[in-house]
Parts: structure tokens; C-alpha cells; sequence
């Protein structure tokens, strides 16, 4: 007669395949910001400013219709603001 099987041990190992993808995840996670950092510090030297591309990145995520909108009022409040 065979002995039932732990259910929690298959539990805690699939648990701890969960914990170890996760943290390997998280060392990528760190590479790749750090590669990211590495870029824009070349990015710097070459003389771009990055506070602008970060945000041309964050433009091109968007969608053009969004965009035109947003700068459309930021226009319209400029001009009231006699910015313009």
C-alpha cells in the first residue's frame, strides 16, 4: 500500500518556482535599467539633452490623437497666459 503524498510539498515546490522566477525577473529588471541608465548617460555625452528625449519616449507611447489635444490646450493656455 502506498503512502499519500504531502499536498503541501507540491504546494511549497510550485511555490518556490513562482519565488525563483520572480526573482531572477527582477535581477533582468535591474540589468536592463541599468543598460537604460548606461544609454542615457552616452545619450548626455553625445550632447543630447535626455530630460527632452525621456520625454519624446513618453510622446511616442501615446497616441497622436491624445497628444494633439494635450498640446492644443496647452496652446489655448499659453495664449491666456499671454505666453504666446
Amino acid at each position: 500500500m502506498t503512502e499519500p503524498t504531502d499536498p503541501y510539498a507540491v504546494t511549497a515546490d510550485e511555490l518556490r518556482q513562482f519565488i525563483e522566477r520572480f526573482e531572477a525577473l527582477e535581477a533582468e529588471k535591474k540589468d536592463i535599467a541599468e543598460q537604460l541608465k548606461e544609454l542615457m548617460a552616452e545619450a548626455k555625452g553625445r550632447g543630447y539633452d535626455t530630460k527632452v528625449m525621456r520625454k519624446l519616449i513618453a510622446l511616442r507611447k501615446r497616441k497622436p490623437d491624445e497628444v494633439a489635444e494635450e498640446e492644443a490646450i496647452l496652446d489655448l493656455y499659453k495664449q491666456a497666459l499671454g505666453m504666446r
